[in-house]
């Protein structure tokens, strides 16, 4: 029997981007909307392409929605044969959720039609937008990725890699940027490197940037390397690569990726996905040994955690829950209210495999506990006899500034109350995170920002600085 709940996920993931450049005209469009597909998991809101024609020319189409129901046949056939074309599928960290803030941001620029696609949170975009208002510009959107836009245009002089470097200087935070000019792609990553940037190419001889290496899966081609923290990245139309570096390199890669927002199947730095979460399963297993029946991980990203667990402490991995799989996912809806009044996810709960067996829950994170809460009430009434949660992540007790919308202390369950009082809000028999140390060690031991979980942020950020809605 599968008892239903429906489940309101406390964080909503980062923007997904996708760039591809080439030799030949050819449906380019095409292939962008194969890659947005691999990264709908990163944004549901929006979904936008913009080509390039004649080199300072562009054409673009963008709207609210998922990739699959922005792009029909009649949109992509507005879409002509290009050598370069990028895409973005969008949640919101600044902005308001509506078709003004879609992206790519397309312009007119001094390089002509212009294209900027990004993912990430520019912390000192509104202090940057202000001074620029002072002195006559306009705006049309409530987003930091126009300002960012804004900015790249007004440095620009004789050269346009020129004009990115010097507006990438100025900018705080987190920006993976894809921008379109000239007949040229270049991807940008900010000087810690925050967000995940990569390169391909296709068995065509394409250059491919995506967000993620499962966006190179979707149309065949092959991982080349990851752009560099601080790295300014030139594709030229005869797809050969040049690079120039921004000042104050320090490499701080969110380690949140690794925990929640990008795919298994996907290669951060160098580093599975999979593998990063499965050695998280396996610490975890090490690190408490408890007596119980069954291992069960909260889908979907928990799931290889849970199997971690499952294979080292021999106890059977179960599906104590099951995901519907043809709705929509709550936790990227664009404001709390849509996701506390969403049906768009739900879990089941199967009696026949819980009934009076004692299981060992384990989730990617606990935000606000609402969800943890939620679930653990629902395996109960399903005749579960004891819940032990473990958790694939330290607590989460700052805010992120950077591109994950969980943005006050305040709506942190583990910014205001101690693990045992967690516990006991959530209604577990016992609870327990990975320490921070071993997570770093099973993503690949390398700089990362963990600001979420100690507090230690790459950039100085101060709260009139940040908020989702500071531009509107």
């Amino acid at each position: 029997m599968a008892e239903k709940i429906l489940l309101e996920r406390n964080i909503k993931e980062a923007c997904g981007i996708f760039g591809i450049i080439s030799r030949d005209s050819s449906e380019l469009a095409r292939k962008v909307y194969f890659g947005l597909f691999a990264l709908q998991h990163r944004g549901q809101e929006s979904a936008g392409i913009a080509v390039s024609y004649q080199k300072d020319k562009a054409v673009y189409y963008k709207n609210m929605g998922l990739v699959n129901d922005v792009f029909k046949e009649a949109e992509l056939e507005l879409l002509p044969p290009t050598t370069v074309a990028v895409g973005h599928v969008r949640y919101s960290t600044t902005g308001s959720s509506n078709v003004v803030n879609a992206q790519p941001v397309v312009f007119y620029g001094k390089k002509g039609r212009m294209a900027v696609a990004h993912n990430g949170n520019v912390v000192n975009a509104n202090q940057i937008k202000a001074q620029m208002l002072d002195k006559g510009h306009i705006f049309q959107s409530s987003i930091d990725s126009e300002v960012i836009a804004a900015r790249i245009n007004y440095h620009i002089k004789d050269d346009l890699v020129g004009g990115i470097v010097a507006a990438c200087e100025e900018f705080l935070g987190a920006f993976s940027l894809l921008v379109m000019a000239e007949g040229k792609l270049v991807a940008v990553r900010d000087r810690h490197g925050l967000k995940p940037l990569i390169i391909g190419k296709t068995p065509e001889g394409e250059i491919v940037a995506a967000s993620e290496s499962c966006a190179l899966d979707a149309i065949g081609a092959e991982i080349v390397r990851d752009v560099k923290p601080g790295e300014v990245l030139v594709i030229d139309e005869n797809l050969e690569m040049q690079s120039r570096f921004l000042k104050n390199i320090e490499p701080k890669f969110c380690i949140f990726e690794y925990v929640y927002i990008s795919r298994s199947d996907s290669v951060l730095n160098g580093v599975s996905v999979y593998e990063a979460r499965y050695k998280c399963g396996r610490m975890l297993a090490e690190l408490f040994k408890i007596d119980a029946d069954l291992v069960a991980g909260v889908p979907d990203s928990a799931l290889v955690c849970a199997k971690g667990y499952s294979d080292v402490s021999g106890i059977p991995m179960v599906d104590a829950i099951s995901k519907n799989r043809y709705v929509g996912r709550t936790f990227i809806q664009p404001s709390q209210s849509v996701r506390e009044n969403s049906v768009s996810l739900k879990l089941n709960a199967f009696r026949s495999n819980i009934e009076g067996k004692r299981i060992i829950l384990i989730d990617d994170s606990i935000v606000r506990g609402t969800t943890s809460k939620k679930i653990i009430s629902l395996l109960r009434k399903n005749g579960a006899k004891e819940i032990h949660m473990l958790v694939g992540s330290p607590i989460v007790g700052h805010p992120c500034y950077f591109g994950v919308d969980m943005q006050t202390r305040e709506e942190l369950v583990g910014g205001k109350i101690t693990k045992d009082d967690i516990c006991k809000k959530i209604g577990a028999d016992s609870l327990n995170y990975i320490p921070l140390e071993c997570l770093k060690t099973a993503c690949g031991g390398g700089g990362f920002c963990a600001a979420c979980f100690d507090g230690n942020y790459p950039d100085s950020v101060t709260d009139d600085e940040t908020g989702k809605f500071i531009f509107e």
